[in-house]
């Protein structure tokens, strides 16, 4: 729209009522059944749609967007265990207790942040479809209908996708600390004053890294977690039959702590190849379940010729 006068004409962006929203993300409030307002951010748990007017968001999240919740879920609790298991020390009996511990803090913490999401009250939540990648990052995306102001529509386009997972990890450090300290100093007496608080003090180190990976990286988690699950298990389960020298059956069953570490790593090769195959057809890839044993059978079974030691004493001996 032009607006003129005798020095010059100014172009203003036609946002009127009449007009379409410029932006992907920039919309119109729906009152009483008709649209009112001019363009801008939709309330917090509404979006855009094709006609630019903001709508409540009532779908139910997919189930990939479960596994994308529970992976980020996971990640802390992975974390929490990884750290009792290096500072508990070799003989202390406190090192199950604090994964119970951590177990508990997690899943105490994901129920709260249900409860707290709308619907309140329920195990159950309302969100907005995920369209493309930059749903999730919507600040990028606002219009300049003149190329000179910028119409600020950033929202959560995702909702609560996005924010959902920066709560339940407020939550957890806030169950961590109410509970663990407490906890370690009553049974965690086999260690030094220093380490006993060692896997809370990596805590506070990556909650903190967790919360800026979701908030800049959350929309390219949301579509690579299930690559990174498989790549990251397959070599974390390598290394560690590897540092354990399992080379057969035998020494895998010897001990109980091998074989829970084993089915540990079996569920997230299954939780993986679920996630992927939700992008295509998950009935047409059930059956790659059954190739979840396949990489502990093949590390099994070609151990043997990559035995470092054998390797050198072909070297020695040969002509």
């Amino acid at each position: 729209m032009f607006f003129c006068n005798s020095q010059q004409s100014v172009f203003v962006p036609d946002v009127s009522v009449t007009s379409r929203c410029p932006g992907l993300y920039c919309g119109r409030l729906l009152v009483n059944g008709s649209v009112e307002g001019e363009c801008g951010v939709c309330p917090r748990g509404e979006r855009a749609n094709q006609e630019k007017v903001c709508e409540r968001c009532d779908e139910s999240p997919e189930l990939y967007d479960w596994l994308y919740l529970g992976f980020m879920a996971m990640l802390p609790l992975v974390l929490h265990w990884f750290f009792i298991e290096r500072y508990s020390g070799k003989k202390s009996s406190s090192a199950l207790l604090q994964h119970v511990t951590a177990a508990l803090e997690c899943s105490v913490s994901a129920l709260v942040t249900l409860l707290l999401t709308e619907p309140l009250g329920l195990l159950s939540i309302r969100s907005c479809r995920v369209q493309m990648l930059s749903d999730w990052y919507t600040m990028l995306y606002n219009p300049s209908p003149d190329y000179v102001h910028t119409l600020h529509c950033t929202q959560e386009a995702v909702y609560p996708l996005y924010t959902i997972v920066l709560i339940y990890y407020a939550f957890c450090l806030v169950m961590m600390m109410l509970l663990r300290p407490l906890l370690v100093k009553k049974i965690a007496c086999g260690l030094g004053k220093s380490d006993r608080f060692r896997s809370i003090y990596a805590a506070l180190y990556f909650f903190p890294i967790l919360a800026v990976l979701q908030a800049v990286g959350g929309g390219l988690l949301y579509y690579a977690f299930p690559y990174i699950i498989l790549v990251l298990s397959l070599v974390t389960l390598a290394v560690y039959m590897s540092v354990s020298k399992i080379q057969s059956f035998k020494t895998l069953v010897a001990k109980k702590k091998r074989l829970v570490v084993l089915f540990s790593h079996w569920l997230l090769h299954a939780y993986a190849i679920i996630s992927i195959s939700l992008l295509d057809k998950l009935e047409v890839a059930l059956p790659l379940l059954a190739l979840v044993p396949g990489p502990t059978l093949f590390y099994i079974a070609t151990a043997k010729f990559t035995e470092p030691s054998r390797i050198l004493s072909e070297g020695s001996s040969g002509p």
